[in-house]
């Protein structure tokens, strides 16, 4: 009687093998098993093994050892093309605001808002008035936006910081004048403040030099002219809320799961989100109740004065 054929490699149908695979029990060449806690493995089943494993979360949620901040640099290369461009059709790296067609387009006025360019809410929180204010504000985003992207995770982090900007507008809108133009990164970076400092809170780390750098920044906003202190105050809140509602909600809410935590956190910062949007609503609505008659659009080529930067 002759012996049956050797089983062969899975992977391989032309060479025969006695090994086999402890975990599929497929037969396998040595060049396709692994080494494993007990046994070996196939090079299948190690690759299913490494996609069933759930990757290490920092406590917002991001993805341990995401260390490149993508959405950090993102947001600068942003910014600094805008200045860019404005400065270029404005012919001065200094008045950029002074007869650039984009600054004036997306400057926020609340009376322009209310008249129904929505757009000027999120345009304006990346015009910049001059190298200078920009420089300190992309300088500021720098140092708090890598750590914070890493905790957050990218697309969390992208939320708190619209967010941010999206509550410094709606701050604008209700509480300062409604021909004031204003423009700026500050109320995004000031909700990224807030952010950090809930952040350390969490991580039981002491939040004193967060709080120090925001009541100087904050005292600074009360004390020089030509600053706009609502804008800055309204992006504090904005971002301080929508992280309370990623770090703390969720255990407030004794989440049981990862996943619940998640939804969770999302949907305290789609509230917090509302309620920016829901502030803009009425404050558009007393703009347009303070000036019934609103005249010819001031976006038409006017010379934008220098007004508060944020």
């Amino acid at each position: 009687m002759s012996n049956p054929p050797a089983p062969t490699c899975v992977r391989h149908p032309d060479r025969p093998t006695g090994l086999a695979c402890t975990r599929c029990g497929r037969p396998a060449c040595p060049d396709c098993l692994r080494p494993a806690a007990v046994g070996q493995h196939c090079v299948d089943c190690v690759r299913q093994g490494q996609s069933e494993v759930r990757p290490v979360r920092t406590v917002g949620g991001g993805r341990a050892g995401a260390t490149f901040p993508v959405v950090t640099y993102g947001l600068i290369a942003i910014n600094v093309l805008v200045y860019v461009i404005t400065a270029a059709q404005a012919g001065s790296a200094m008045d950029n605001y002074r007869g650039s067609a984009l600054f004036r387009e997306f400057v926020l006025v609340p009376l322009l808002v209310a008249d129904g360019e929505w757009w000027r809410l999120i345009g304006s929180g990346f015009l910049h008035y001059g190298a200078i204010h920009l420089l300190v504000n992309m300088f500021a985003l720098y140092v708090v936006g890598r750590d914070l992207e890493q905790v957050l995770g990218r697309a969390r982090f992208a939320c708190v910081y619209l967010v941010s900007l999206l509550g410094g507008s709606a701050a604008v809108m209700a509480l300062s004048d409604s021909i004031t133009a204003t423009a700026g990164a500050s109320g995004a970076v000031y909700g990224l403040f807030g952010a950090v400092t809930v952040t350390l809170i969490r991580l039981r780390q002491s939040p004193t030099p967060m709080l120090v750098v925001i009541g100087v920044n904050v005292l600074i906003s009360f004390s020089l002219p030509g600053i706009s202190l609502w804008g800055h105050l309204g992006g504090l809140a904005a971002g301080t809320l929508a992280a309370l509602g990623i770090l703390f909600v969720p255990g407030w809410l004794s989440a049981r799961t990862q996943e619940a935590a998640r939804r969770i956190g999302w949907a305290a910062l789609a509230a917090v989100a509302a309620a920016c949007l829901v502030a803009t609503g009425v404050a558009t609505l007393l703009t347009r109740d303070e000036i019934p008659q609103i005249p010819v659009r001031v976006s038409a080529p006017v010379d934008i004065p220098a007004p508060p930067p944020r």
